[in-house]
């Protein structure tokens, strides 16, 4: 692939504090694309820091739905990577902790993107990358709220980029498995309380049962792939989910 320019674009990236969204903003930054990095969480801003001039914090709550109304954005490049992770069997998980995890996770990137493709179809260009998960393409138990707005991201995103193919902007997904990330890092806990083991064992018995490849993925390989999403060379990839399951979905 060649180098990947993004010289004069501006790049929006959710949950962007940490894990996969700072990796992501750090990645389209040295691209050259000018950043802003939203997140609720105000450490945003020592990752916006630390891009230099390239990047600007925006301290948002995502599931404020009328802020996200008020919000004044514009962008060439859309990831919506923002997301958070609760673990429980169905019949004892909290209806409001379901609700609010659709809102961050399926209602919030809509309501961005609505934003943001008046723009972009202006332009004649424009790139929208999801970040899902293996879990819009596979389920797991004990996550019905996080397999139900990853499996509703998957479907988003196809219909944008039917909408939008024609019109110079794409939009995929990336799927990847399980990721060195502070959501990730913040569940053992819980998932050693529902399956009865240790939280030493979690990672090797519960995360890497599926994939062939035994090991977490790091951050920056997701980014790598956004980078690539919004490159010339992926220019034709559209509605697609690029998978990195590390073999999960091959069985």
């Amino acid at each position: 692939m060649a180098q990947v320019d993004l010289v004069g674009r501006v790049a929006v990236v959710t949950g962007a504090a940490s894990g996969i969204g700072a990796a992501c903003a750090r990645a389209l930054a040295a691209a050259g694309a000018r950043v802003v990095l939203m997140d609720r969480d105000e450490r945003v801003r020592d990752v916006a820091a630390g891009l230099g001039g390239s990047g600007e914090a925006l301290v948002v709550d995502l599931t404020d739905m009328s802020r996200l109304a008020e919000l004044e954005v514009s962008a060439d490049i859309l990831v919506n990577n923002a997301g958070v992770q609760h673990v429980a069997p169905v019949e004892s998980f909290p209806p409001e902790v379901f609700h609010r995890m659709l809102a961050l996770m399926v209602q919030a990137p809509f309501l961005l993107v609505r934003r943001v493709l008046p723009g972009m179809y202006e332009r004649g260009w424009g790139r929208v990358v999801h970040i899902s998960s293996v879990h819009g393409l596979r389920a797991s138990a004990y996550k019905s709220a996080y397999v139900t707005a990853k499996h509703a991201v998957e479907g988003l995103s196809k219909v944008i980029a039917l909408e939008g193919g024609p019109r110079g902007v794409t939009s995929n997904t990336v799927c990847p498995a399980y990721v060195r990330t502070p959501l990730v890092e913040n569940q053992i806990a819980a998932q050693a309380a529902t399956h009865g083991i240790p939280e030493s064992e979690v990672v090797e018995k519960v995360m890497l049962t599926e994939p062939a490849i035994k090991r977490l993925i790091e951050p920056a390989e997701v980014a790598d792939a956004v980078l690539y999403l919004c490159s010339d060379s992926a220019s034709f990839m559209n509605g697609a989910s690029l998978v990195l399951d590390g073999g999960w979905t091959a069985r």
